[in-house]
């Protein structure tokens, strides 16, 4: 992504393949355009923006990283969840 800095976000380099890539570049233009104030988590938003096929593949890798969150001793975001 050229107009954002990936690295010094992350804290280290990223190495996305090409669908991860265009799946970053897409969520990230939505949530930065996003016309809401204050942005709803996208579950509970009343205008969904993301493409269907978007919102398929977001709801993939939350699934997948938010078991990995937990598995690592994140309870705090589990609470976030939750509440």
């Amino acid at each position: 992504m050229k107009s954002h800095d990936v690295p010094a976000i992350a804290g280290c380099e990223v190495s996305l393949c090409a669908s991860c890539r265009k799946l970053l570049q897409h969520s990230w233009v939505k949530r930065t355009t996003c016309p809401l104030d204050p942005k709803p988590a996208c579950k509970h938003c009343p205008s969904h923006c993301y493409h269907p096929h978007y919102r398929r593949r977001i709801r993939m890798v939350m699934r997948d990283s938010g078991r990995r969150l937990l598995m690592r001793g994140r309870l705090d975001y589990l609470l976030k969840l939750l509440f």
